[in-house]
Order: C-alpha cells, then structure tokens, then sequence
C-alpha cells in the first residue's frame, strides 16, 4: 500500500484521538482520579524516551514526516546493538527498544521487565556469517577449531545464527571458539584481518559485504526474521507513556510503508542521519522492508520456538514463555 501525502496527513491527525482510545479502554493498570474518571492523560506533559539501533526508527520517521507536531515529546537513544539497549531499558533511561527476536528474548530470560508491544517481519538475510576476502573457510563446517566473533552478545540474533548453521552443519557450539564484540570494535578488527569469522547483522554486514566480505551463510532457513518493538513495564504502567506508545507505534507504521514505497527518498535521509556510504545504505534499504504489525499468536508462535530453542541449548537461564511476554493491546494498526 502506497500513501500519499494527502492520506498520510489524514492520517496522521487521527492518531492521537485514536492513541488516546485505546489507552482509556485498556490501560488496566492506571490508579487514582485519573483512571477512575476514565479521563484521557494530558499528553503535553510526557517525554517518551525511544530505543533505536544506528538510528533505524529515527531514520524512517524523519524522512517521512510521521513525528511533526506531537501532541508529546520523545527523545531518541541509539545504541550499538540490542544488549545495551536493553541494559538502558532495564535502568529506566530508556522506555522502549527496538531489536530482533533473539535479543528481546534473551532479555527476557535475565529478568529484563519488558513486554513486546509490536513486531515487524524483515528478510533473513540481514544477518549474516562473514569471512574475509581471500579466507580460506568454504563452508560453515570449516569453522571447526576456528574463532568466530559475534556481535553483538550472547543471545544477540547473531548468536542464534551461528548456533543453527553449526548445527545445520553437524558441528556443535564447542567445535568452535566463539567471542563477542560490540559491531563497531569488531568491524574494525574484521577489516584488518584479525577475525576468521564474523556473525553480525544489518549496515556492519553490509558495510563489510562492500568491502569484500563473503558470505559464509546468511539467516535464511535459520533466523525468523522477526523483529519487535518492546516497552518496559513502567513506561506501560503510565497512563500518559502508554498512550503516547500506542500513538507513536501507528506513526512508526506508517513511516515503514512510506520507506517501502519511496526506497530513494528514505535511502537519501538514511545516508544523510548516518553518514554511512551511498551503496551500503543501498544495499540495507534493499534487504530491509518491514511492516510494523501487531502481535497475533504466529508471532508468538514462532518467538516460543525461539525462546525454547536456546533454553534447550543452555543459552538462557530460564524458559520464557512468549505469551507472557506480549501485550497486545497496544498497538492497533491503521
């Protein structure tokens, strides 16, 4: 579906009353006169504070124009990769984190007091295992004996690929000497050849592929492709924070169907905010075609396989159970 300028407007003025809505009818948490009179909170007085990823939500929405004239204010985080996001979620200086499966679950497992409040689908190829150019490793069954860095962290969607091309491959976790790096510090080793293999994901594959990196095996057939968008529970818990979320949450939605049908627009204003090269930025957009959609049971579904997956594994320290860890109430698609 394409969106017009004019339609985007439209709807874009309807979203607050909407948000607004959908937060008296379901915030089942709210105290005090407020939620008793089942008055709407005054959202001229919440700052939202939004968890991002080198800049991937910020990016769309600017570029289509989806955050002019808020009834509220957020501010933007990014970070690296999803475990520090998530860290910064956990000690409140973060009230939203935008990460793969892999990540939110992992959090999950260590306690991290979130739920998934959105999710999107993406292309399976947007992680990858890299070698170098010239290596010669063929096959992820060559990995046998060798070190392999994966960014971001332990239960990162990295993690989760390297575990099933192993398996895929008939080896297992301790065939090979794994360690994590944070993309940044990895990407510079990698291109000075210190790495033998890279697990990574997004503009750090890319940015590589460009430089000569092959593909040793990408998520397909592997990783869900599944993305979510999780709130703590204390921002969820406020009446005020909760609204602008379901708010902000349509917007996001309508900034992805827009970078979907304008790749050339969103593509300028990425490369613009990022600073990254025009044919990475080419070849992320070309991966990356999300839709932001609620959380129905096949989301939920699949984020349990998992969840159950690296808990077999001895990856997480406890089961999750995906159902417990959603909230589905807040986000309702235009």
């Amino acid at each position: 579906m394409t969106f017009e300028p004019d339609r985007l407007r439209r709807l874009l003025t309807m979203l607050p009353a909407a948000a607004l809505l959908g937060a008296c009818g379901k915030q089942g948490g709210a105290t005090g006169a407020t939620a008793a009179a089942g008055a709407a909170p005054d959202l001229s007085k919440v700052t939202l504070v939004l968890g991002d990823q080198v800049k991937l939500l910020r990016t769309k929405a600017e570029a289509a124009g989806v955050l002019d004239n808020l009834p509220y204010q957020i501010k933007w985080a990014s970070f690296q990769g999803a475990a520090p996001l998530f860290e910064a979620v956990v000690s409140g200086d973060v009230d939203t984190a935008m990460a793969a499966d892999t990540p939110a679950l992992a959090a999950a497992a260590g306690g991290a007091r979130v739920k998934v409040v959105a999710a999107s689908v993406s292309s399976p190829t947007g992680v990858a295992i890299l070698v170098p150019p010239g290596s010669p490793i063929k096959t992820v069954a060559d990995l046998k004996g060798r070190n392999v860095i994966v960014s971001s962290a332990r239960g990162s969607v990295s993690h989760y690929l390297l575990f099933g091309a192993l398996r895929e491959a008939g080896l297992k976790p301790d065939d090979v000497v794994t360690g994590f790096m944070l993309p940044s510090d990895a990407a510079v080793a990698f291109s000075s050849g210190k790495i033998e293999a890279w697990a990574t994901f997004g503009t750090y594959q890319a940015n590589a592929e460009i430089q000569g990196a092959r593909i040793l095996r990408d998520g397909v057939g592997i990783n869900s492709g599944i993305g979510v968008i999780a709130a703590s529970d204390a921002a969820l818990a406020d009446p005020g924070k909760r609204a602008a979320l379901a708010d902000v949450l349509r917007r996001l939605a309508l900034s992805n169907t827009w970078a979907n049908a304008h790749p050339k627009e969103y593509a300028a204003v990425f490369q613009q905010l990022t600073g990254l090269p025009p044919d990475v930025v080419k070849l992320v957009v070309g991966r990356d075609r999300p839709q932001l959609r609620a959380v129905d049971q096949e989301i939920v579904r699949q984020l349990q396989d998992v969840a159950d997956t690296f808990y077999a594994a001895k990856l997480f320290p406890k089961r999750v159970d995906a159902s417990a860890l959603v909230d589905a109430s807040v986000f309702r698609p235009v």
